[in-house]
């Protein structure tokens, strides 16, 4: 997927009424994901981004204390100064496009990596095993 097709996915999901917001989102949230993941799912996923949407993820350096998935949505808020429901809106948008990208293999180990809450972001169930 070029960069441009991932920004008309972006654009298509988020329904979004021009390329530069969902461009903004793009940046926003691969940003954050950025500060999130670490390791080999971190360097799996930027070989499957497109170039610009990659370098997003990785000028980030990871957050030492990991976010859960609403906390996630939480600080993309108030970085964006925007509303939660607009924020995990363009969350759900941008991730729709990176589980295509990643695969469901890939996907599910970055979801095993990062804190709960994060696979509803994803568009997963997110399954937790019983006490």
């Amino acid at each position: 997927m070029t960069y441009e097709q991932m920004v008309e996915k972006v654009r298509y999901e988020g329904a979004y009424p021009t390329r530069e917001r969902a461009e903004e989102a793009i940046h926003l949230v691969l940003a954050g994901l950025g500060r999130q993941l670490t390791g080999d799912e971190r360097v799996a996923l930027t070989d499957r981004l497109p170039f610009e949407a990659a370098r997003v993820l990785t000028t980030q350096i990871p957050d030492t204390q990991p976010l859960t998935g609403w906390a996630f949505v939480e600080d993309l808020a108030d970085r964006a100064d925007a509303s939660l429901a607009t924020t995990r809106w363009d969350t759900g948008a941008v991730f729709a496009a990176v589980a295509a990208l990643a695969g469901p293999d890939l996907l599910t180990r970055i979801l095993g990596q990062l804190p709960s809450g994060y696979a509803l972001l994803f568009g997963r169930a997110e399954l937790t095993p019983a006490a």
